[in-house]
């Protein structure tokens, strides 16, 4: 089976996010609510489109501030899918609209959206993907699956023998804390 390793190092568009940001954890809502405002809006597309828009939507989308994204208007609206730095599609600009206010809240009722993945971790993708789709809008199993993979919280971002993968375990992502067989 191929993995985004086997392309991404040494790739142009892939490699520095390959090396940097796929797979490593953070607790940044910034960080959080790009990576999933990616995942959805890459969906139907590639993820080498996604890389390659990745500064139009970090503009279009106010340095991913989820306060500023949660008071988004009608104008705004209006404006995002006007912009070509990104993906007009008006289903996914209104689900990074009602999405960034779900994680507004999210800082009333656990402390914010890192917390709230904390307190609902370990989980397996299936009872993940039930989660999101209960949450947030537009997130169905191969969204859910990339994001939480994307920030730590389940394995296999990166092969074993990936070099990035041993700077990663260094970091104890989520997944790690969990016995292996939990993901078999």
């Amino acid at each position: 089976m191929s993995s985004y390793c086997d392309f991404s190092i040494g790739n142009e568009i892939h490699g520095p996010y390959h090396d940097r940001v796929h797979g490593y954890p953070t607790d940044s809502e910034p960080d959080l609510f790009e990576r999933l405002l990616l995942e959805i809006n890459q969906a139907g597309l590639s993820w080498d489109l996604m890389l390659k828009k990745r500064e139009g939507f970090r503009a279009a989308y106010s340095d991913f501030v989820v306060d500023k994204v949660a008071a988004y208007g009608e104008e705004d609206r209006a404006r995002l899918l006007d912009d070509p730095g990104i993906i007009r599609n008006k289903l996914k600009v209104n689900a990074a609209i009602v999405n960034a206010r779900t994680i507004l809240a999210m800082r009333n009722s656990h402390g914010g959206f890192a917390a709230w993945l904390r307190v609902n971790h370990p989980r397996r993708k299936a009872d993940w993907v039930k989660l999101f789709k209960k949450t947030f809008q537009f997130t169905g199993g191969e969204i859910t699956g990339e994001f939480l993979m994307s920030i730590g919280y389940i394995p296999f971002a990166h092969r074993e023998e990936c070099p990035v993968f041993a700077e990663i375990a260094l970091l104890n992502p989520p997944w790690m804390e969990i016995e292996s067989s939990f993901w078999e």
